[in-house]
């Protein structure tokens, strides 16, 4: 993945990953990279200082100044866009284990056994692999996949 720094025509700043420069090439080409701003799909990479990784023969740690720096404003990679749409998924998140059973690895077994009244119809969430959502599917049971929480990927 290759994180770049973009501005719009409008001077606005932000970032964006792709799976490789070329795919970049071919998203810009084709208007799928707009600025979260305004929209804008004039957009352009900026330059940038590339990231590197830490390795095993580094030398020993700087110790912290005596003095703390001052207080700076904190700095937030985070579009605004972005910060509202995780607090949506988090709020979701927090909604579904409010109103729903928690069951786990059982999520396809009880799915199952409510569509064929086996048991009480309620509100549950748990844990299904790919293969299984799609059985459910297939068999005409109505799944919905919650999507991940950004911060639970880091």
């Amino acid at each position: 993945m290759i994180r770049y720094a973009l501005s719009c025509d409008s001077g606005h700043s932000f970032e964006s990953w792709f799976p490789s420069s070329d795919s970049y090439d071919e998203q810009v080409r084709a208007g799928l990279v707009t600025c979260p701003f305004c929209d804008s799909a004039k957009v352009a990479k900026q330059i940038m200082a590339p990231s590197l990784g830490r390795t095993a023969t580094l030398a020993a740690p700087v110790e912290a100044p005596a003095s703390p720096p001052p207080a700076e404003a904190p700095v937030s990679l985070v579009s605004e866009p972005e910060r509202h749409l995780r607090a949506m998924l988090r709020a979701l998140h927090e909604h579904v284990a409010r109103t729903a059973d928690h069951v786990g690895e059982n999520f396809a077994t009880e799915a199952r056994r409510m569509h064929y009244g086996e048991i009480e119809h309620r509100a549950i969430y748990g844990e299904a692999s790919l293969t299984e959502a799609r059985s459910l599917l297939e068999e005409g049971i109505a799944v919905q996949p919650l999507p991940v929480l950004p911060d639970d990927r880091n």
